[in-house]
């Protein structure tokens, strides 16, 4: 049980947090890998390389020790956090493996401050979050098992078509080996894929938009090819390694970015592969004569990474809606395609009504929404999804 006295001891070791900063998490994941080597089955390891996940994990531990008094103000961070979990079929006893290597870690880094009572004080609030995390993924995996086409842990799709829709992007149909219906997702939200790369010693999992309407038979997720960096192992064994006919592993649909629809105009704002989720709710909203106004907007380099470029000039032409893109590097002639950066100024957009939902590079969206909220839209009104280990803009 999580007491007072446990509560002051965990903000007095704030400051022993920040000075540690990511280098504790950056620790604590080669202490945990090295001993429970099975966990980099689950574990993403490219952002292990990149250092984004140590970074993330730093900034939540940092976070709930801060509100640790008031934990209703983490309320959005668990939902984000307990649907990727699912993603990753996540179990309780996980938990206790996470919840040892963290307890070890602080006391291998600061064994003068990590006295009996600190101990205790971090088990017992370690052990409180966890149990708010497991008892919300229990109530998603008991949701998708109880629903039609649901189910839990791990389900075989076949690999049904591949779709070149720009240079980087490949779409990638699914349908249930078992031919049974598959469970409708709110658009936004994601599948966990998981599949084992040639010369892979690991298992290796990933999330991907869902980029089309529900249907209950199969699923769309389209691919971006990572090759700025280090390649991405998996978007690059899907895009070269995966046929048609092949089988891969995928979990239930989760995600906490999706529409909702609040009887008003929406506006979908994508930069690159960040469109996947744009397309999926834009093909929904044409489905079900959404009859607010509409607008969409993308931003990527040229015609050739531009994605589904056709398919939304045919569905916002036929509905009335505004549709504009930016291409960075080249000039066209298409009226709806300008050059350049997305600039809002321009647009005659909902500010004081409309939704307006977020998908992109974070720098992207960091652009995007410091000019919304110049232009007077309420913070409240702009929901966005970050892929990878979540970032704050």
């Amino acid at each position: 049980m999580l007491t007072d006295a446990h509560i002051t001891i965990i903000k007095s070791t704030i400051p022993l947090l920040e000075n540690a900063g990511p280098e504790l998490t950056s620790y604590f994941y080669k202490r945990m890998f090295s001993q429970n080597p099975e966990l980099q089955d689950i574990f993403n390891m490219s952002n292990q390389h990149t250092g984004r996940q140590q970074v993330a994990l730093f900034e939540a531990i940092a976070a709930y020790a801060k509100n640790i008094e008031n934990l209703l103000v983490l309320t959005t961070a668990v939902e984000r956090i307990a649907n990727k979990h699912t993603s990753f079929n996540i179990q309780a006893d996980h938990y206790a493996i996470v919840g040892h290597h963290l307890i070890e870690t602080l006391r291998e880094l600061a064994p003068e401050a990590f006295t009996s009572e600190v101990e205790e004080a971090w088990g017992s609030a370690y052990q409180f979050l966890a149990q708010i995390f497991i008892k919300r993924e229990d109530e998603i995996y008991q949701t998708n098992a109880n629903t039609t086409g649901g189910w839990t842990g791990k389900r075989a799709f076949k690999i049904i078509d591949k779709i070149i829709e720009s240079k980087l992007v490949k779409s990638f149909i699914l349908e249930p080996v078992d031919k049974q219906p598959v469970i409708d997702f709110t658009p936004g939200q994601y599948l966990g894929v998981e599949v084992i790369p040639t010369g892979s010693d690991y298992k290796e999992i990933r999330q991907y938009s869902l980029s089309d309407k529900p249907n209950g038979k199969t699923y769309r997720i389209s691919v971006k090819r990572e090759t700025i960096g280090v390649p991405g192992i998996v978007s690059n064994f899907l895009h070269d390694g995966i046929a048609i006919g092949d089988v891969i592993n995928v979990n239930a649909p989760a995600g906490d970015f999706f529409f909702v629809d609040r009887a008003a105009p929406v506006v979908l704002l994508s930069a690159g592969v960040g469109i996947t989720p744009m397309q999926s709710m834009l093909e929904t909203l044409a489905q079900n004569n959404y009859q607010f106004p509409v607008h969409y907007l993308h931003a990527c380099e040229n015609e050739e990474q531009h994605s589904f470029n056709q398919r939304v000039q045919s569905l916002t032409a036929d509905k009335n809606w505004q549709q504009t893109t930016w291409y960075r590097d080249e000039i066209s002639e298409n009226k709806n395609i300008e050059h350049g950066v997305m600039d809002f100024s321009s647009k005659s957009l909902p500010l004081s009504d409309g939704d307006f939902y977020l998908c992109g590079p974070i720098g992207f969206m960091q652009f995007a929404k410091q000019q919304l909220l110049t232009l007077g839209v309420c913070e409240t009104r702009v929901h966005y999804e970050v892929f990878g280990p979540h970032a704050s803009l």
